[in-house]
């Protein structure tokens, strides 16, 4: 299996995340920080938002080079002068393809398919590089979606994106998808987007993925409308734990590129939040913190440090037991015996269960009447 190629909509898709705007300097440290960690491709606005989008995306091309940055259109001409005014060289054209959007935005089937042929015509004349997406593909009729398929593979566009705009679909369902449109349109590339809506788009960009799908679409934390997208770092280090596949994006990159869109966007990244979450590698079961002891790998996947996170203190708390007690009073300078240290963590989560919280590891002097 290729690579898989990463499309980071970061600065579109996430941005489109209620409530959040970010400033140009923003954007373009965004933009830095991902070419630095070896993105291939950033999907970096929407020209046709106003003068001050085509602006944004004139000084993130400015910053990091027009080969890896895209603009995101609608299908209309309007939109793909905006995209060239912006001066990028890669485009996005998004068509509605289920009958649901048709009807929405006021629009059928033979508009879909006359406009695909005529706007990626003209888009190859103005870009280097024409992507198209079938926006809510998921909701698709099948045979028209194949249709649509078999006019891209007839068309300049050297990508197509299947978006699952509502975020509905599952893994095993789109690894079907994937493996039929990849059988009508063999020599078209494909990319898979997802949304998070039922928890799904990073399991379901993995199944695009292992099912064939070229690229992907992610943004860093997951940022992006409603429920967010399928998150740069999750996918990353799937790829590489469970599927044994390298995107060559540098991980030790993510705590601090996860922090940056975190503030910018003015959202907490969830303790719990996986890779990047300030508790995805703290410990305070006994049975875990044991063995983690012996051998690190024993509960960790990964190490905090190839994701660019320090390495936390083991937790005392309600669910201590005797080894950590003990491995931490060796930090404090002293040493325990087992049975000691038994006894001074049943202490230890008595002392937690009646405040309802951890202690620190100074107040382990406390418990056994020492003076630090």
């Amino acid at each position: 299996m290729l690579r898989p190629h990463l499309i980071d909509t970061t600065l579109r898709d996430g941005e489109q995340a209620a409530g959040v705007v970010f400033a140009r300097a923003d954007k373009i440290a965004i933009a830095r920080a991902l070419v630095e960690a070896g993105v291939p491709e950033l999907e970096a606005g929407i020209p046709a938002a106003g003068p001050e989008a085509v602006a944004d995306l004139r000084a993130i091309v400015r910053a990091v080079g027009p080969d890896r940055v895209l603009a995101w259109c609608r299908a209309d001409p309007a939109d793909l002068a905006a995209a060239a005014a912006s001066g990028v060289q890669r485009v996005h054209i998004s068509f509605p393809v289920s009958d649901l959007h048709l009807e929405v935005w006021r629009k059928d089937r033979a508009w879909v398919l006359r406009e695909l042929r005529r706007l990626t015509v003209e888009a190859a004349t103005r870009f280097a590089f024409v992507s198209v997406g079938a926006q809510d593909y998921s909701r698709a009729d099948p045979g028209f979606l194949d249709a649509f398929t078999r006019a891209v593979a007839c068309s300049p566009a050297r990508r197509l994106r299947l978006a699952d705009t509502v975020g509905l679909a599952h893994p095993r369902r789109v690894a079907a998808d994937v493996i039929r449109l990849r059988t009508i349109a063999p020599d078209v590339a494909f990319e898979f987007h997802a949304h998070n809506d039922l928890g799904l788009a990073t399991a379901n960009t993995l199944a695009a993925i292992e099912a064939g799908a070229a690229a992907a679409s992610v943004t860093v934390n997951g940022l992006g409308e409603r429920a967010g997208n399928a998150a740069l770092e999750e996918v990353v280090m799937a790829l590489r734990i469970a599927h044994d596949l390298e995107c060559g994006v540098a991980t030790e990159r993510f705590a601090a590129l996860s922090a940056l869109v975190a503030r910018a966007a003015g959202r907490l990244v969830p303790p719990e939040k996986p890779v990047v979450g300030a508790a995805a590698f703290r410990h305070e079961s006994g049975i875990h913190c044991a063995g983690l002891l012996r051998d690190r790998r024993s509960y960790e996947a990964f190490s905090p440090e190839s994701v660019g996170q320090k390495r936390p203190a083991f937790v005392l708390g309600a669910k201590t037991g005797g080894a950590v007690v003990a491995a931490v009073a060796h930090e404090q300078g002293w040493e325990l015996a087992p049975a000691t240290a038994r006894t001074l963590a049943a202490r230890v989560r008595a002392l937690s269960r009646r405040q309802r919280a951890p202690i620190m590891p100074a107040d382990l002097w406390v418990l056994v009447g020492k003076s630090p």
